[in-house]
């Protein structure tokens, strides 16, 4: 399948996706946000594929929402857009998706990064909502995973004050995974995906899902929850697979089923 504004290829059992709108600061348009969706579903629905990398261009990775798309908008045309409801797709998606961040992600772009599972940055990535500057606020996640991952006080600076993070912040503060150097980030990313992807397909989907369970449910129900995914997978090839092969002592081979 051909795309406009992404380019998308396969690393073995890794899915990348790279936002391809250079003219534009990679600025998330609604074309680029149901390409980049479509990809993500195409990669999720093919078994050959166990992980998906997102990843813009060293100098940046999103620079925000296209905002002369949307300038002269009105209430009512918000209200009927898709643009917002393209990022809860990526909710759907039942394998890993990492993010490979270099330079800018501001706006709709860190949304996009924090919508992923795990985000790796160069040392050049700077993360920011700038959205107050505009006169209105995030729309699509800023205020909400932004705060679960760096707590209160610091989510209201950046949305109240367009406080920006360095890499070196964004790792302390628990935004990102890891930060390397310019000349290895994406690697580094890929590295990852392809790591995970190397597991067990099934007990990888359902751990994913069991850790963004702690975002939206309550303890207890989590707790459940986990507990019937555990269950779950004990009537799995690949759980009678990976036990036999820890006790004698050699690799396992998955099966996905």
């Amino acid at each position: 399948m051909s795309y406009e504004t992404i380019l998308v290829e396969t690393h073995e059992r890794v899915g990348l996706i790279r936002l391809n709108r250079p003219e534009a600061l990679n600025a998330l348009n609604s074309t680029l946000l149901h390409e980049l969706m479509s990809a993500l579903e195409a990669f999720d629905a093919d078994d050959g594929i166990g992980a998906m990398v997102i990843t813009g261009s060293d100098k940046i990775f999103a620079a925000g929402a296209d905002i002369k798309q949307m300038s002269q908008a009105s209430l009512v045309e918000m209200l009927k857009s898709d643009f917002i409801p393209a990022f809860e797709r990526i909710r759907k998606i039942k394998k890993p998706v990492i993010a490979a961040v270099s330079g800018w992600a501001l706006g709709g772009g860190c949304e996009l990064a924090l919508a992923c599972d795990m985000i790796v940055a160069s040392e050049k990535a700077k993360f920011g909502q700038p959205e107050i500057n505009l006169g209105v606020i995030p729309g699509a996640g800023g205020t909400q995973r932004l705060t679960l991952a760096v707590g209160k006080a610091l989510a209201m600076e950046m949305v109240l004050n367009n406080r920006t993070l360095s890499a070196a912040e964004a790792l302390h503060h628990g935004l990102v995974n890891r930060v390397e150097s310019i000349e290895s980030y994406l690697e580094s990313a890929l590295q990852l995906a392809a790591e995970i992807a190397a597991r067990a397909p099934l007990a990888v989907q359902f751990g994913k899902e069991a850790v963004n369970n702690i975002f939206e449910l309550s303890l207890s129900e989590g707790l459940a929850a986990e507990r019937r995914a555990f269950y779950t997978l004990f009537a799995t090839a690949d759980q009678k697979e990976g036990m036999a092969a820890f006790i004698e002592k050699r690799t396992p081979h998955w099966k996905g089923k």
